[in-house]
């Protein structure tokens, strides 16, 4: 507010061209991230009458306030498979595909941002059945998004009985999910799914860009993040594909390593070599190459889906 003390305001550092520079000490919110969302990326500058236009752009945090990724990611290119809720699988039909995916190389597979704990899949059983044919070295996030307050236990179970790696919708759940569960310790990777930034990213004159919320996910802890696809099905431009990739890849300085970025959303034997180019390879944290509808509907089945692509990479 006008005429607040010096110590609680921000002051603008820079302006050219409509657009600020404004730097806030960093005491206000400290690593509450839910209320540096409410105040940076949501709050009420969006919501004030007199704003015609505000939109985050780029964020800068200072070293060691929040944590970063706990596993991070490699220099390499994975073959994800995502298995979708709407084929109405049981526990041991979802072993299957699983089996059959890895079977023709996928070294990634995931629960969609939608698969729960639906009475005829049940959480438990679901990923029992998985861990029972997992091969060694293969990663599985498992989808822990649900009731707050059982999000650590959830997670810790689900690693308990085989899953070597946990989803959640940061957005939908909350960005201070992601750093609760780096915190949490579970030893596995924590993939964040960003289901329900739409509303945020895709309104041009409000919001923020899907690149700042990638920096945020990967500082509370994300060791795997969705960044959207080249040419996909889904909303964005190349150039904001390319600027999610970065967010995940390039230098936030404090020591904060590096987190594997998930390529999505259309994506098959005929795109996925391009995908990578597209992203400029592997980079520090590496690149998931997550396969869906393409793979599932190839005329081999989902194991020719996924040997095409695996084969497409290695050439």
């Amino acid at each position: 507010m006008d005429g607040g003390p010096g110590f609680v305001r921000g002051r603008v550092v820079e302006e050219c061209g409509g657009r600020a520079v404004i730097e806030f000490p960093a005491d206000n919110w400290g690593d509450n991230v839910a209320l540096l969302v409410s105040s940076l990326v949501a709050g009420e500058a969006t919501e004030d009458r007199t704003f015609s236009r505000c939109r985050l752009v780029g964020l800068d945090l200072p070293a060691g306030l929040l944590p970063g990724p706990a596993l991070g990611g490699r220099p390499d290119v994975m073959v994800g498979v995502i298995v979708k809720p709407s084929l109405g699988l049981r526990p041991g039909e979802v072993a299957e595909v699983v089996k059959t995916a890895t079977g023709a190389g996928a070294t990634f597979v995931k629960d969609d941002e939608l698969q729960g704990d639906p009475p005829w899949c049940r959480l438990g059983e679901r990923v029992a059945a998985v861990a029972a044919v997992l091969p060694e070295g293969v990663t599985y996030c498992v989808n822990v998004t649900g009731p707050v307050e059982s999000l650590v236990e959830r997670a810790r179970r689900v690693v308990a009985l085989g899953a070597t790696g946990v989803l959640v919708n940061a957005v939908a759940q909350g960005l201070g999910s992601v750093l609760t569960l780096r915190r949490a310790g579970l030893g596995v990777p924590v993939l964040v799914h960003r289901a329900g930034s739409g509303p945020w990213t895709r309104n041009g004159p409000f919001g923020v860009s899907g690149a700042v919320l990638t920096r945020l996910f990967r500082w509370c802890g994300a060791d795997v993040v969705i960044a959207g696809a080249f040419g996909g099905k889904l909303f964005e431009s190349d150039e904001q594909v390319r600027a999610n990739v970065a967010a995940g890849h390039a230098e936030l300085g404090g020591g904060v390593p590096p987190c594997r970025v998930a390529l999505g959303g259309g994506i098959g034997g005929g795109n996925a070599v391009t995908q990578v180019e597209a992203a400029g390879g592997p980079g520090t944290g590496g690149l998931v190459v997550l396969l869906g509808s393409h793979a599932y509907g190839h005329a081999d089945g989902l194991g020719g889906g996924v040997a095409e692509v695996v084969e497409g990479l290695r050439r």
